[in-house]
Formats: structure tokens, C-alpha cells, sequence
């Protein structure tokens, strides 16, 4: 689609918008310190705050709910040597999607055993945060206790596992996580924080969710330092799980796997960046960064396509592109609409867990990600376009 101007300050990529989105997007838009513009990107649907699908440049300023309190979500993805008719030949795929739920804790509410936080590799990447959360100047243990056994641990909703195929059949690993609850914790706080400073200095917002900090003040420095450690966290739990993931799919297929390409990015995030002339704030809440050849992630749903893309470096949309398709109904209205039986048939072909606990993941509950893809024409290209094999997720 050709981008649209919907306001002073906001362009839009976006052919399914839904009224109250646009609406949103706009309010966002109309902060003060938003410069140049908010670019709405093909997935936007309505948020917390701003809305998800949205790149929003603050100057001087940062909206800690434009980031989303997934702080750090994003995509992970690692071709392998094998293709798509080896690993169906290997064995029941039943057997490696239930040793994959065995290996790495799923669902809100799961976490490793104390004895898994021991081990060489996670007790490594656990010394990595650490060391990097006493140089920010903060204990994350002050929001949860239970942050270490978080890493490499799924989460639930539209996170996901996969083994995946493209186009010439070749075997991607590929899954979906962010900093999980101590994120979410480090998120909420500084979402409060910035409410009661609206309040302190009598600022009146058109949504509660639009507060902001004031660089060079002490709450801002606090948040984009703990910002920062929760986005490392991110990276660190999808690496994690992506090392027991080729362990699984190793035992599976007898022999290691070959790394030949991994990319690993965010798309609930913040950082600085010289856009227009100006070193600004840019969040991208529901998006990726998408400079110039630089490569990407853009997941579907669980039983559609997902991309592996490389940037354009659009300076519209601030070198930018959609997180994935982006969901058309919320997940009442999925459950209302959609059974068990329809998910069957959308993961036909696809080893799954098969219960009532996923409907409301459906794919028809998401925004065609054909359509989405093409609205990002001049986003991104697409290098590779992959299928799923498997499919893991937490309820």
C-alpha cells in the first residue's frame, strides 16, 4: 500500500486500520515532544498507552508504556543443515515437541528448578546480567526473586517454539519471548512512576497511559538504565532457549546441530537513534529496526507463514518495519468466535498440542499476514518465507 498522512505528525502503512487504532495513533501522535512523526506500522492494533504496531520518536522525553511491558519481546531464528523431509523421516514429531515442553518451562507461571540455574551455561548468562545490573545500579531481585529461573523460560500468549521450513525446505529453528515477569515488573513500576508525575506537575493527558519522563531528571535515567538490563535480559532468554531447543532437535535428529545463520532481534524496545538531523528517542513498540540491510524477524501466527526479512532503511518510518501480523481480534472476541475444530483446521499438516487453550491464538484472530506483508513492500525484503513443522506454546 502507499503510505498515508493521517495527521500533522503521523503517517500510516496500515490498509486494515481499525477506527479506534487511528484514533489512538493519533492522540500518541500529538504529544509535544513526538518529532518528526509517528509512523503506524502494517500489524498496528490498539495497545496499553500507544499502540502496538507503532515507532514513536520522543525528543528529550520517553513514554515507558510506548515501549510495552514486554520490555525486550522479540524473535529469534537459526538455519540449520537439514531439510524439511529429514526431520519428518526422524522419528514422531509428537516425541520431540513433548521433549521440547520438557526442556523448557512454558506458561506464565513456569520457571526452572533451582538445580537448572546451576548449570555451566545458564549460571554463565546469569553472571552476564548480574554484572550488568550492578553497573545500572539496581537488584532485580527487588521485583522478583524468581528472575533467574525465568531465563530461558517461554511465557504463554502469542509467544512461541517452532521448527520451521522455507521455501527451498531448508530447517529453521525459530521462537518468540521476551524479559518475561521481571520485565513486565520493571515495565509497570516505571509506568506508575511516570503517572504520579503527571499528577505532581498537574499535566493533564488525553490517556493515563501516555505519562512520560523528562530526560536529565533522576526517574528518567532509572528507567531507560533498567530499560536497557530488561532488553539484555530479552536477548539472554531467547538465546538460552535457543541453546535447549538445538539440544532437543540434536537428540532428535542424532546429531548436532549447525548453526549456518541465527538472528536474534527485538521488537518491544528503546533506543537512541539520529533521525532528521536530531538524536532522538525511538521506540518501536511492535516493530523492528529495519536499517538498510540489516536482517529481521516478522512472525505470523502459529499455523501461517513467518518472514525472515532484511531492512530497506525507509527514512519515513524511521528504518523500520512491522513485529508480525498483529491481532484483528482480541482473544474474548477469538474465543467467541472461533472452536477447537476451527483450530484443528488451521494447524492440519502441523505437530501441535491439541487443546482448547489455544484457540484464542487462532490465526483467523490475526491480521492476514499476506496482506501485511505487502503493505511492508518498502519496508523490508523478504529473504526467506517459512513454514512450520512443529508448533510449542505455553497456555
Amino acid at each position: 500500500m502507499t503510505v498515508e498522512r493521517l495527521g500533522k505528525k503521523l503517517y500510516n502503512w496500515a490498509s486494515i486500520l481499525e477506527e479506534k487504532t487511528r484514533e489512538q495513533a493519533v492522540r500518541t501522535a500529538e504529544m509535544p515532544f513526538i518529532f518528526p512523526h509517528l509512523a503506524l506500522m502494517p500489524d498496528a492494533h490498539l495497545g496499553k498507552g500507544a499502540t502496538v504496531g507503532s515507532v514513536i520518536p520522543t525528543d528529550r522525553a520517553i513514554i515507558p508504556a510506548a515501549v510495552g511491558v514486554d520490555i525486550g519481546c522479540g524473535m529469534i531464528a537459526v538455519r540449520t543443515q537439514w531439510n524439511e523431509s529429514q526431520v519428518r523421516a526422524a522419528g514422531n514429531l509428537s516425541e520431540l515437541r513433548v521433549a521440547i515442553e520438557r526442556e523448557i518451562p512454558l506458561s506464565a507461571g513456569g520457571y526452572n528448578s533451582e538445580t537448572r540455574v546451576l548449570e555451566s551455561v545458564v549460571a554463565e548468562r546469569l553472571a552476564v546480567l548480574e554484572a550488568k545490573a550492578d553497573q545500572a545500579g539496581f537488584d532485580p531481585a527487588s521485583y522478583t526473586g524468581k528472575w533467574k529461573r525465568q531465563l530461558g523460560s517461554l511465557g504463554s500468549g502469542n509467544h512461541f517454539i517452532e521448527v520451521t521450513a522455507d521455501e527451498a525446505g531448508t530447517v529453521w529453528l525459530f521462537l518468540h519471548s521476551g524479559s518475561r515477569g521481571v520485565g513486565n515488573l520493571i515495565a509497570q513500576k516505571h509506568i506508575k512512576v511516570a503517572r504520579a508525575l503527571m499528577d505532581k506537575w498537574h499535566i493533564n493527558l488525553p490517556e493515563a497511559d501516555l505519562a512520560y519522563l523528562v530526560q536529565d531528571t533522576d526517574e528518567f535515567w532509572a528507567y531507560i538504565t533498567q530499560m536497557r538490563w530488561a532488553q539484555d535480559f530479552a536477548l539472554a532468554n531467547r538465546e538460552e532457549m535457543m541453546h535447549r531447543l538445538e539440544l532437543c532437535v540434536a537428540d532428535f535428529m542424532g546429531e548436532p546441530v549447525q548453526n549456518l545463520e541465527q538472528i536474534n532481534c527485538h521488537h518491544n524496545f528503546t533506543q537512541q537513534e539520529n533521525h532528521y538531523g536530531k538524536n532522538l528517542w525511538v521506540s518501536r513498540k511492535g516493530a523492528i529496526q529495519a536499517d538498510e540491510g540489516r536482517p529481521g524477524l516478522i512472525p505470523g501466527s502459529m499455523g501461517t507463514a513467518s518472514y525472515v526479512v532484511v531492512g530497506k532503511g525507509n527514512k519515513l518510518s524511521l528504518n523500520s518495519s512491522p513485529h508480525g501480523a498483529g491481532r484483528e481480534y482480541s482473544r474474548t472476541a477469538a474465543r467467541k468466535k472461533f472452536t477447537v475444530e476451527d483450530l484443528r483446521a488451521a494447524m492440519k499438516g502441523i505437530e501441535y498440542r491439541d487443546t482448547d487453550a489455544f484457540v484464542d491464538e487462532i490465526p483467523s484472530a490475526y491480521k492476514d499476514i499476506d496482506r501485511v506483508m505487502a503493505d511492508a513492500e518498502d519496508l523490508v525484503e523478504v529473504k526467506h518465507t517459512l513454514h512450520q513443522i512443529l508448533n510449542v506454546k505455553g497456555d
